[in-house]
């Protein structure tokens, strides 16, 4: 194994604190046609020429859903206390509504087990990205009853799991659901939209809210929703690259943290989208009270900062702007390393979104980091083993920063490494590597990286820094 230092050169974590991993249902199951399974959006979108690298689809991907015991054993081997995955809609309610598949959730009911059996806290997020196909026919998200319908397949979920499954989460990342999916056209369902955009982000709001409700009345323990917001700094200091951060912030940050948690709509929607935001009749009375129930935790998705230059807008006819075409350009830094997702590598800013999201959000609950990881170039041995030096020392990296966080007084009480497994990667197919655990994608052999082992020691320094402390925490 590549030298890569002692994770006992890591500042300490509090007692409490929990280490996890992460993966999602598209990305890893594959079994995309078995046991009643449905086609989603991204099922669709992969079928589609030209939008995903390669052509790749998800079809197998890593084959979790027949190798999930495989990979439960090698999370108990890595030792940490939680795992989030992900519940794939069309494997449970295969049309959206109507039927219940009793074998998807049949997997998720052994999958909870046996993470049980290992010691390891499951935590559920019922919505990464997998609409079915059956419900973007009828609008998706562009539409309410999408949301409506999401609560009632968080009922069902939480009906089949809510007695085990310590931890849910409503949404990932629904930045991405909305503006990638419905405005830019990059995910799925790949929408290049203005209201249908804005109407989506509206809706994936209100859907966690019902979804809130859901879960409480299913007597779930912790509930939460996962964000990614940015770190949004400006080229320069002109008056004109601050008004295109600002504009950002409104997509990437305001118009998620804002309802959420400070019970308001985003104050610069109008200077952000202009006649796109006038009239945005998919709002209702008592949505802002809906969508800003109080949560037992916010998730963090955090990889990199973004920096913002103002540019001219792109479609200069308003009304065939989309949601995104905001004058802001996002660009990334050159004076730093990169992953080969072309991302900057700066941990300080981990540090940076952290403390300022507390101090803008003083009702912000507790803070967990939901993923964080890095696509790096792997080098794989003679022998088989992969050498990541790169990806470990980027972990080593922002863990140290996010300890000091915690010093420095952040309510931050858990970490995800994303991810357990190389998978597939979106819109790059498999052209991206980000676990810990390299995927061979020709035979599906599993083998834990140098960022595993160091992960794993990481995790046994901190318990027996604290008395061998429990892995659950219910």
């Amino acid at each position: 194994m590549t030298d890569t230092g002692s994770p006992r050169d890591l500042p300490r974590f509090p007692a409490h604190f929990r280490f996890g991993a992460a993966t999602a249902a598209y990305q890893i199951e594959g079994a995309h046609d078995e046991d009643g399974r449905a086609p989603s959006i991204w099922d669709t979108y992969c079928r589609t020429p030209g939008k995903v690298e390669g052509g790749a689809t998800g079809d197998t991907a890593c084959d979790h859903y027949h190798r999930y015991r495989e990979d439960i054993a090698l999370l108990r081997e890595l030792g940490v206390d939680s795992y989030r995955f992900s519940v794939a809609w069309p494997r449970v309610r295969p049309g959206g509504d109507g039927e219940v598949n009793k074998a998807g959730l049949d997997f998720y009911d052994r999958l909870t087990d046996l993470l049980l059996e290992a010691g390891i806290t499951p935590c559920a997020t019922l919505y990464h990205w997998d609409l079915p196909q059956a419900l973007e026919d009828r609008g998706g998200w562009r539409i309410r009853e999408t949301a409506e319908l999401f609560a009632e397949y968080t009922a069902v979920v939480a009906g089949r799991l809510g007695d085990r499954v310590g931890r849910w989460m409503t949404l990932n990342e629904p930045f991405c659901s909305a503006f990638l999916g419905y405005a830019r056209g990059r995910h799925a369902p790949g929408a290049r939209e203005g209201r249908g955009a804005l109407a989506a982000a509206h809706h994936l709001l209100v859907g966690h809210g019902l979804a809130v409700r859901a879960l409480r009345e299913a007597g779930a323990r912790e509930v939460g929703i996962t964000l990614n917001p940015e770190l949004l700094v400006p080229e320069s200091d002109t008056s004109a690259d601050r008004a295109a951060v600002r504009r950002a912030k409104t997509v990437h940050n305001d118009i998620w943290l804002d309802p959420l948690f400070a019970g308001r709509y985003p104050r610069y929607e109008r200077e952000t989208w202009g006649e796109l935001a006038a009239d945005p009749a998919w709002r209702l009375d008592g949505d802002l009270e809906l969508i800003g129930q109080p949560l037992d935790f916010a998730g963090v998705n955090y990889y990199r900062p973004m920096t913002v230059r103002d540019v001219p807008h792109t479609e200069p006819d308003p009304a065939a702007r989309t949601a995104v075409d905001i004058g802001a350009a996002e660009l990334w830094r050159e004076d730093v390393r990169r992953t080969t997702m072309g991302w900057p590598v700066v941990p300080e800013a981990l540090g940076e979104l952290l403390t300022g999201l507390t101090r803008e959000y003083p009702s912000l609950p507790p803070l967990l980091i939901t993923e964080n990881g890095s696509s790096e170039a792997d080098t794989v041995a003679d022998d088989g083993s992969v050498h990541d030096a790169d990806r470990v020392a980027y972990l080593r990296d922002h863990l140290r920063v996010l300890a000091d966080t915690i010093a420095a007084g952040v309510d931050v009480r858990g970490y995800f490494v994303w991810s357990l497994l190389d998978n597939f990667e979106w819109a790059f197919g498999y052209g991206r590597r980000f676990g810990i655990v390299r995927v061979d994608y020709d035979t599906l052999e599993r083998t834990p990286k140098d960022s595993y082992h160091w992960y794993r020691s990481l995790i046994a320094d901190h318990r027996a820094r604290h008395g061998g402390a429990p892995r659950t925490t219910g």
